[in-house]
């Protein structure tokens, strides 16, 4: 009994304790609230700094070595003070920072939107150059996909032809050659493939693409021999005989000449030029090259 009285005269208190709870809770709720909202916009006060202020620091990141940090004050600019010339300026040093530290794909997306959004500035041909240069770092070993290297020219030639008084040019047009041998590099790879399993029509086929379409590669040489090398395999003399022929035209000291001269030799052959044969042809334009 003594249990339940004492139970009884808590439920009095319990209850206003309660009351009091329920009118009390919107009013601390509200408090928190704002308060909540005063921190963040104070935060957001504090983080915000002047463009120029952010530019400048990003910048002097990049100098020392920093680019994870020089990357988030460039995307803060871009980010705080959007389509200003500070923005814009930092969207191409974004994408170089993005490129300095390996992340190709960030890089090619910033310079790209950088040209959507600014393609007649001065820093236009700039922005190629880096899709150009992300494409081109990830060239593979002709032994794998080459899909890189024609990323690369493409977004090289892109640079050649729209800004062809640029400062980039020149190393656009040595890096459009270095991806073209890379081309023609694997369609050698394939090429010897067969050429070695005696499939000599698809091994011909390779070759030829090469001779016809990367003639100013250091691929060519070796194509002009393998296709000596193939055609003399097929019991076509003539063909082979003007391979060669073409081939020490074009490179007279060539151990690949001298190889092939000496494959015909022992047949009682030498070389030839066919004037009706698609090498002989093909020839000239290697000589113009």
């Amino acid at each position: 009994m003594v249990f339940q009285r004492a139970a009884q005269s808590k439920q009095p208190a319990r209850a206003a304790f309660l009351a009091l709870s329920v009118i009390s809770a919107p009013l601390f709720l509200s408090a928190c609230m704002s308060s909540e909202k005063d921190i963040d916009l104070s935060t957001y006060v504090e983080q915000t700094e002047p463009a120029d202020v952010l530019y400048n620091q990003g910048l002097a990141n990049m100098n020392a070595g920093r680019l994870k940090e020089a990357s988030r004050k460039f995307e803060a600019v871009d980010r705080q003070h959007p389509y200003s010339e500070y923005a814009r300026k930092s969207m191409v040093m974004g994408a170089f920072a993005n490129y300095r530290q390996g992340n190709y794909d960030d890089a090619v997306n910033s310079a790209k939107r950088y040209l959507a959004l600014y393609p007649s500035t001065t820093d236009a041909a700039y922005a190629q150059y880096i899709i150009g240069l992300s494409y081109f770092r990830q060239i593979r070993d002709v032994t794998q996909d080459q899909k890189e290297s024609r990323r690369a020219i493409e977004a090289m030639q892109e640079v050649v032809t729209r800004w062809p008084d640029s400062e980039y040019v020149e190393d656009a047009k040595e890096k459009i050659r270095f991806a073209r041998d890379q081309l023609a590099g694997k369609e050698m790879q394939i090429g010897r493939y067969y050429l070695e399993r005696r499939e000599y029509i698809a091994a011909i086929k390779r070759f030829r693409y090469v001779v016809e379409n990367y003639s100013n590669t250091r691929q060519v040489e070796e194509a002009l021999a393998r296709l000596t090398e193939a055609y003399y395999a097929m019991g076509l003399t003539s063909e082979a005989q003007t391979a060669a022929a073409v081939l020490g035209q074009n490179y007279p000291d060539s151990q690949w000449y001298k190889d092939s001269y000496k494959l015909l030799q022992s047949g009682g052959l030498e070389p030839r030029d066919n004037a009706g044969s698609w090498l002989s042809k093909a020839g000239k334009l290697i000589t113009g090259a």
